[in-house]
């Protein structure tokens, strides 16, 4: 059971070409979404494309789980602002939730960002990223995943966008 977990970036109006190269891998995907990303995606498309629903907030407590749990979890579209809160370990969506418990239970992990070349310099960014990867989180950057663009030029990126890095990342942590 593979999660796609999408941010608020251009890649993720484009989730769907990873939830198909996983699926034709034989993966069955849940997408989660953080809050801010719902205006990125289509829902309902998505919903219709894995069978289950888009998950952007937490249930009620009580309720009943509508997703089965994950057992492997990838991050596309990994804005800078979910890299840095996933490292501190905040968890105040449902999306950084999932991943900073992902963490603790010991789960497959692969983040390929999303973020511009300005973002990237932040020195806040490269802390968070050696963080995650010192837990056992994948990060793809540069030549083995996603070199951040020019700023303002990110929907340029979009057709190479490296999804099928973050699937073969994933498969080889399985």
């Amino acid at each position: 059971m593979l999660y796609i977990v999408t941010c608020a970036t251009p890649a993720a109006r484009h989730v769907g070409t990873l939830v198909d190269l996983a699926q034709r891998a034989g993966w069955t995907v849940c997408v989660i979404a953080t809050p801010s990303a719902t205006r990125f995606i289509d829902e309902a498309a998505l919903g219709k494309q894995t069978g289950y629903p888009v998950r952007s907030e937490y249930k009620q407590p009580g309720a009943p789980d509508v997703l089965p749990a994950a057992t492997a979890i990838i991050v596309g579209g990994a804005s800078f602002n979910t890299i840095n809160k996933w490292a501190a370990g905040i968890s105040d969506t449902l999306a950084l939730g999932l991943l900073t418990e992902g963490i603790g239970l010991g789960l497959p992990l692969v983040a390929l960002p999303f973020l511009n070349a300005a973002q990237a310099a932040h020195p806040a960014f490269d802390r968070s990223v050696q963080e995650l990867r010192q837990a056992g989180v994948k990060v793809l950057l540069g030549d083995k995943g996603y070199t951040p663009h020019t700023p303002h030029q990110g929907s340029k990126n979009l057709p190479h966008y490296p999804w099928d890095k973050a699937l073969k990342a994933i498969e080889a942590l399985r």
